[in-house]
C-alpha cells in the first residue's frame, strides 16, 4: 500500500524513527514537535571579502526543513522524507560561502532582475536602447555578472498562524547591470503546516524596466550527491516549447512537443529520450528549454509540474501563475563541483525547474511581456508541494 507523506511523517514522529540524511548529519524524525512549525534560527555562515557577514536561516514546518542564506537568497538545503520517513537534502549546493561566491551554477539562488537569457544583453523599451551586463557568451544570463544571486539580502523571519518563513528584501539601484530604474524587491519564503514551500515575489520600480524573477534550486529527489536524475519521472502541463538557436536564445517559434523528446505531457523518465540526437538536445547538451504552459498566465498558482523519484517515493509538485517553466537537466555539471555530502556533481546529477516568463521576452513581441512600470507592482507566486 502506498502511504501519503503526512501519514509517513506522522508515523515516524510517533515512533521516533531515526531519519538519516544522505551524506549529511543524521536527524531523528521525532525531534520536531509533531513536525510543526520551528521558529527560524539564524547562524553565521561566512564573511565576504569586504567584511559583510552572511547568515544562514534554518526553519521547518509540516515535515519540510529549509536552510536559506542571506547571500543570494540561496536555498542551501531542502530536506524532505522518503516513504519510510528517512530524510535527505534534495537540493544541490555547497558547504561554504567561498564556493557560492566563486560558483557559476546559481545553485539555489534567487534570480533577478531577469531570469534566463536576453540576446546580446540588449533590449529597447519606450524607444530607448539598453545594454546589459553580458556573462553568457554574447548574451546576458540571470541578471548579469552581478545579479541578485550575488547580493546580500535583508532577511526578516516571521511566523503567521501555522506558517513560518522569511522575508528577503533587496533594492537594486538604477543602472545596476544596465537595467533602468530603482527596483525594490521582496521575496517571501513560507513553509506551511502541510510542508509546502511557497515563494511570493514582489517588486516596484520608479522607471519603466523589465523584471523576471525566479528561483534556481537544483533538485535530486534521491538526495544530493546520490547520482543521476535521469531515472526521475517528469510531467509537464506544456504542449509547446520554445526552440533555441546555438546561443540558447528562443527563435520565436512555439513548437509542439508531440512526437518529440520534449513531450512530458504524460509522465516519463527524464533519461528516456535525452540521448536521441534531436538537434535541440545536441545544442543544449540535454534539456535547457522553456516549456510553454498550457494554462498561460493565471491569477493564482496552478499545478503544472510533477517530479517523482520512484525508488524513494519522494514527489515534488509545482504550482505557479507564470506562463513558462525552464527545465534544465544539469547539462554543464562536469565533476569539478563538490556538494555538502562530499560527492562531486556530474552531468545530470540535478535538475532545475524555473517558473518564469519566457527567455528573451523583452525582444520577442509575441511572448508575454515582462515590462514593469511605476505605479504597478510585480507579483508572482510559485508553490512547491512534497509527498512520498
Amino acid at each position: 500500500m502506498e502511504l501519503n507523506r503526512r501519514t509517513v511523517i506522522a508515523g515516524a514522529a510517533a515512533a521516533g524513527v531515526a531519519a538519516s540524511t544522505l551524506g549529511g548529519t543524521a536527524h531523528a524524525a521525532g525531534q520536531e514537535s509533531s513536525f510543526g512549525a520551528r521558529k527560524p534560527v539564524r547562524e553565521l555562515f561566512g564573511t565576504l571579502a569586504d567584511g559583510t557577514k552572511v547568515h544562514r536561516w534554518s526553519l521547518a514546518n509540516g515535515g519540510t526543513r529549509l536552510k536559506v542564506l542571506s547571500y543570494g537568497g540561496i536555498v542551501q538545503s531542502l530536506e524532505i522524507p522518503d516513504r519510510h520517513g528517512r530524510y535527505a537534502n534534495v537540493s544541490l549546493g555547497y558547504d561554504d560561502l567561498d564556493a557560492y561566491v566563486a560558483g557559476t551554477t546559481f545553485f539555489g539562488a534567487t534570480i533577478g532582475r531577469y531570469g534566463n537569457r536576453i540576446a546580446k544583453g540588449r533590449f529597447t523599451l519606450d524607444g530607448k536602447d539598453y545594454q546589459l551586463s553580458v556573462n553568457d557568451g554574447e548574451n546576458s544570463l540571470h541578471g548579469g555578472a552581478q545579479g541578485f544571486n550575488t547580493k546580500v539580502w535583508d532577511v526578516e523571519p516571521f511566523t503567521s498562524g501555522t506558517d513560518v518563513g522569511l522575508r528577503l528584501r533587496y533594492v537594486s539601484p538604477d543602472g545596476e547591470m544596465g537595467y533602468p530604474g530603482t527596483l525594490r524587491t521582496k521575496v517571501t519564503y513560507t513553509l506551511t503546516r502541510h510542508g509546502d514551500w511557497r515563494i511570493d515575489y514582489e517588486a516596484v520600480t520608479d522607471r519603466p524596466t523589465v523584471v523576471n524573477l525566479t528561483n534556481h534550486t537544483y533538485y535530486n529527489l534521491a538526495g544530493e550527491g546520490s547520482g543521476s536524475i535521469y531515472g526521475h519521472e517528469l510531467w509537464l502541463a506544456a504542449g509547446r516549447y520554445t526552440p533555441t538557436d546555438a546561443g540558447l536564445i528562443p527563435t520565436g517559434e512555439l513548437a509542439r512537443v508531440k512526437g518529440t523528446p520534449f513531450d512530458f505531457t504524460r509522465p516519463k523518465q527524464i533519461g528516456r529520450d535525452i540521448r536521441t540526437g534531436h538537434p535541440q538536445l545536441v545544442t543544449a547538451k540535454g534539456f535547457d528549454h522553456n516549456f510553454v504552459l498550457d494554462k498561460g498566465v493565471t491569477a493564482r498558482p496552478v499545478h503544472v509540474v510533477t517530479l517523482r523519484d520512484t525508488d524513494s517515493g519522494r514527489t515534488l509538485r509545482i504550482s505557479t501563475d507564470q506562463p513558462g517553466v525552464q527545465f534544465y537537466s544539469g547539462n554543464f555539471l562536469d565533476g569539478t563541483l563538490v556538494g555538502p555530502s562530499g560527492h562531486t556533481y556530474r552531468q545530470g546529477d540535478g535538475l532545475a525547474l524555473e517558473t518564469q516568463h519566457f527567455p528573451d521576452s523583452p525582444n520577442q513581441p509575441a511572448f508575454p511581456s515582462t515590462v514593469l512600470r511605476p505605479g504597478r507592482t510585480y507579483r508572482t507566486t510559485t508553490v512547491h508541494s512534497f509527498d512520498a
